[in-house]
């Protein structure tokens, strides 16, 4: 692609004012003295079309092969829409949420199992975007391998994506585009270093390494090379929730995401399984309710084993009424919560009141709360702008909130942690419409930190052995997702 080419572009898009400097609030919440907004185009069709060839021409010269384009909602659906129509390639458009009739599908258009799907997308910062279009084509059997994106701001994006396994192929960088604009006298010197300042100083994904020449730096994929946080170095983070912190901190001395989920009815069983699986897991998930015989004197002695083989205790009580009821569900009644479990979690359908009325319990005694983003049944509602939402609850109210239950990483953010359900060896479901996953899936595929195993554990004829079996595959993962596989 002609340099002379990009240089027009550039000045053409910030003629039309698709280039902006300023103060702006990204997706990713970050304040940024630079935007690039490509919504613009669809006023000004020569230049859309423009832009539509130097995609195609990039896919070109990349030789990229697929067999279908979709467009990232809602601003890449004009281009996708120009570049399908002008040279005849077959199209699928994303919803952003499934409607409450017709089809209800969240992908339209026509497709087979298998195919490979090419995504389009304006700009990157965290490559958030292009993943959550990919996690809903991966549902649909669809493979998705390359993205070719008009802007990226090299803040991490690209490495992201990679280690997702997603190759990503920008049209500009973000320091071609200042150069140009540099040079053309668009703007000054400071302006140009505030920005460039900006970027450095805020990668969404590690250390941020920029050649210089207007062509973002593609890292390899996570078995390679990762710049991920590691979960030790995420436990030091300034703005981590302390009983995250401490999570993390179990997860990495103990080499294990494992949380075992112990649904079962008796006291004694549950106490006999943490005190068995209690050196493997980080974590241990009951359903207090379901107990037939429970005391305050096994709130006690669970404490004590939760104290002796170093792992947390997390109540699932799935809290979902308003702030002052969830508040006494919390600290009283028969089971007194709060006294003795270090997480709970919450749906947020509620509102923020919910929240308010946990943490008023919750916080003075070191407690924290993880949000139901996503489930593991089939069918669940809670998907597309629910989920978004509670991220939103989530970031407003991180001094209580340390997480979230979910089938894939939903947040950037490295100081939440990301637990999901649904995990046994081999993928499936059940006649109740649980759906499972596999450990290096969730781990290393889906982004997750913890995976939550109930049935592969408890049904096991060697409950240990079986204990062992996830904590060593959920810990090969992680080490995979972070560049330390011994492959």
């Amino acid at each position: 692609m002609e340099s002379v080419c990009l240089d027009s572009l550039i000045e053409k898009l910030h003629n039309v004012n698709a280039v902006k400097f300023g103060e702006y609030k990204l997706k990713t919440g970050m304040l940024t003295p630079i935007y690039i907004d490509l919504r613009v185009l669809v006023s000004f069709p020569v230049l859309m079309k423009q832009v539509s060839n130097l995609i195609y021409q990039q896919v070109q010269e990349e030789g990229l092969q697929f067999d279908l384009v979709c467009g990232v909602p809602y601003t890449a659906l004009p281009l996708a829409t120009v570049i399908c129509i002008t040279h005849e390639i077959p199209m699928l458009i994303r919803r952003k949420e499934a409607k409450g009739y017709g089809t209800k599908r969240l992908v339209e258009g026509s497709f087979r199992e298998g195919d490979t799907c090419l995504i389009i997308e304006d700009t990157v910062t965290s490559g958030s975007s292009i993943l959550e279009t990919a996690e809903v084509l991966y549902k649909e059997g669809l493979k998705v391998t390359d993205a070719v994106v008009v802007m990226d701001r090299e803040q991490g994006a690209v490495e992201m994506l990679a280690s997702r396994g997603i190759r990503v192929h920008p049209i500009i960088s973000m320091s071609k585009l200042l150069n140009v604009l540099l040079a053309t006298k668009r703007i000054d010197a400071q302006t140009a270093q505030s920005v460039r300042k900006f970027i450095t100083e805020n990668s969404t994904f590690g250390p941020k390494e920029a050649n210089g020449s207007g062509v973002s730096a593609t890292k390899k994929p996570c078995i390679e090379q990762n710049q991920e946080l590691s979960y030790a170095d995420r436990a030091k983070l300034p703005n981590v929730h302390p009983l995250a912190s401490k999570l993390l901190k179990i997860m990495e001395e103990k080499q294990s995401n494992l949380c075992v989920s112990a649904d079962v009815t008796g006291s004694e069983e549950l106490l006999q399984l943490a005190d068995s699986l209690g050196p493997k897991i980080c974590l241990l998930k009951t359903h207090v309710d379901i107990l037939k015989d429970y005391t305050a004197g096994f709130s006690q002695k669970l404490q004590t084993l939760a104290e002796t083989h170093n792992f947390l205790i997390f109540e699932d009580r799935k809290f979902a009424d308003i702030g002052n009821t969830v508040k006494h569900q919390y600290e009283g009644g028969l089971y007194q919560i709060s006294s003795w479990s270090h997480i709970v979690n919450a749906h947020a359908v509620p509102g923020p009141g919910l929240l308010k009325g946990l943490s008023a319990v919750g916080k003075p005694l070191g407690r924290g709360c993880l949000l139901i983003a996503q489930m593991s049944s089939e069918g669940s509602l809670a998907t597309g702008e629910y989920t978004k939402a509670v991220v939103k609850m989530a970031e407003e109210q991180s001094d209580f909130v340390m997480g979230f239950i979910c089938g894939s990483k939903i947040s950037m953010r490295p100081e939440f942690i990301h637990m999901t359900p649904g995990v046994q060896m081999q993928v499936g479901g059940d006649v109740l419409g649980q759906q499972y996953t596999t450990p290096e899936e969730i781990i290393c595929s889906k982004g997750s930190d913890v995976i939550i195993v109930g049935r592969g554990v408890l049904e096991a004829p060697d409950r240990l052995k079986a204990a062992e079996s996830y904590r060593k595959s959920g810990w090969d993962a992680y080490k995979k997702r972070m560049g330390q596989s011994d492959q």
